[in-house]
């Protein structure tokens, strides 16, 4: 099995079925490279490598993530996590760790796009 198969199958796990082709087009839409990249390299090489679950992973990713302020890459990778198991109270006390470290406004921001994320969620199983 190759990197971008590899890849593709831990995003279609952590995304769904029904969310993946949209993914993929998004990294596609501007420079078709970046989709091959990103799902060979972060998913076929990296959410893949032994040593940690989905969830810890999801949960480090959230928290690098917010403490960088990268807003597209944290609302994935909140959809992500609780795929991957994460509850909202956990994804809540990670983000306290990046108040520490980041500051309290990474921290808010972060949550603003939690509640994003939470509300999509109601309203896609409602």
């Amino acid at each position: 099995m190759t990197d971008y198969e590899r890849g593709l199958a831990q995003f279609t796990e952590m995304v769904g079925e029904d969310r993946i082709e949209a993914l993929l087009a998004r990294f596609r839409a501007v420079c078709p490279d970046f989709e091959t990249e990103v799902v060979s390299v972060v998913g076929g090489r990296i959410w893949t490598r032994p040593g940690l679950d989905l969830k810890t992973r999801s949960l480090c990713s959230i928290c690098t993530l917010a403490a960088l302020g990268r807003v597209n890459a944290l609302k994935l990778n909140f959809q992500m996590a609780i795929n991957n198991g994460a509850t909202p109270e956990e994804i809540f006390e990670a983000l306290f760790q990046v108040a520490v470290y980041a500051g309290f406004p990474a921290m808010w921001d972060a949550l603003v796009m939690l509640e994003d994320v939470l509300g999509e969620g109601l309203r896609s199983s409602g």
